[in-house]
């Protein structure tokens, strides 16, 4: 099934860097009508406001610094994932290893760099940042629960990485894939969608995918000390789940929760260009162990396939919105948008797709 296209949003920037909105990687939408784009090479998250007519604009940055504690203020946290659950903008970044990439001028040099890997320590952040009018702010008071204030606060750090890492690298299916180091465009670990209920997260790799299936990993957070959030145990001893899906050989590219149902944003895992799709699984609130879905089950379904251009218009963000009477219509942002989308300077169109 093709996806049908509603509408396009125009999302206007004021940023003076084209790299921006060449490089979009997440969008999520508060209750305000606000959206809030991240980009794979910023520190900041982007707020823009709804101007009317299908346009959103008054463009404001938020540095990641000014709320959060990050390693440090120079590598790239690789924004993959935002959303917004009661009271919060969650975030997070990849998590993986990179390759150095080819530069095309000399053979001898971009054979070397093809040996090296690196490691960005921001990129190892899932965090949450208070959202109060609009703003984002390091503590608000809560409008439910006064006694507890909203809180900024991430994932606590172990050495150059967090928590999560330390806890999946004796993990049957994952452990090698972090322990051997393998960059995320090797079909390494690579975290690309988030999606949050409360606390409890789903976290959406793009890579590993294990002969064919794709890995969404769920855990809940819990408050450790001002400013860091550690896991909860699940009850049954363990921090974490697994749940592997069959989306056609596919990666995740990025989560959002549809109620009580995950929309899953899937596209190819590699550093290849290739069809994208969309699928839900349902009723995932309700998983209280491992799992394992095969698009024959009643859990998991395709919802429809992208249009695909070569080269350009790589789908990365997700975001439910309310379109032409659909109250969950479906918005995605892209990386390296076509020319097409870019109709003026620091301006890019987002797509509206209707959620069958």
């Amino acid at each position: 099934m093709n996806a049908f296209l509603l509408t396009r949003v125009l999302l206007q920037f004021q940023s003076e860097e084209d790299d921006l909105i060449e490089e979009l990687s997440a969008v999520t939408r508060t209750p305000d009508g606000n959206l809030w784009v991240g980009s794979d090479e910023y520190l900041s998250l982007e707020r823009l406001t709804p101007m009317g007519n299908n346009i959103y604009g008054g463009h404001k940055v938020f540095h990641l610094k000014d709320f959060i504690d990050l390693f440090d203020h120079d590598s790239e946290v690789d924004i993959e994932g935002l959303d917004y659950s009661d009271g919060y903008i969650w975030v997070t970044g990849s998590h993986s290893f990179k390759r150095n990439k080819t530069k095309g001028k000399k053979p001898k040099k971009d054979i070397e760099n093809l040996s090296e890997i690196e490691r960005d320590p921001n990129r190892y952040l899932i965090a949450r940042i208070p959202v109060l009018n609009g703003e984002l702010v390091k503590t608000c008071t809560h409008s439910v629960d006064e006694e507890n204030p909203l809180t900024a606060a991430s994932v606590k750090k172990v050495d150059q990485h967090n928590l999560l890492i330390e806890t999946l690298a004796e993990d049957e299916h994952l452990g090698k894939f972090l322990t051997m180091n393998i960059p995320s465009k090797d079909n390494g670990f690579d975290i690309e969608g988030l999606a949050v209920k409360d606390h409890k997260i789903f976290l959406g790799l793009r890579g590993p995918v294990l002969r064919g299936w794709a890995i969404i990993i769920e855990i809940e957070l819990e408050n450790s000390a001002p400013g860091v959030l550690t896991f909860k145990d699940l009850g049954d001893g363990s921090y974490y789940r697994k749940h592997f899906l069959d989306l056609n050989g596919l990666g995740i590219r990025e989560l959002c929760l549809n109620g009580d149902d995950l929309i899953i944003l899937a596209g190819p895992t590699m550093d290849l260009e290739g069809a994208m799709q969309v699928f839900r699984l349902k009723n995932v609130l309700d998983y209280s162990h491992n799992s394992l879905w095969e698009q024959e089950s009643d859990g998991l379904e395709t919802l429809f396939n992208l249009p695909f251009t070569i080269g350009s218009d790589h789908a990365e963000g997700l975001a439910l919105y309310l379109c032409l009477g659909y109250e969950n219509a479906l918005m995605i942002v892209y990386d390296s948008p076509n020319e097409n989308r870019r109709p003026q300077d620091h301006s890019i169109f987002a797509d509206v797709f209707r959620l069958p």
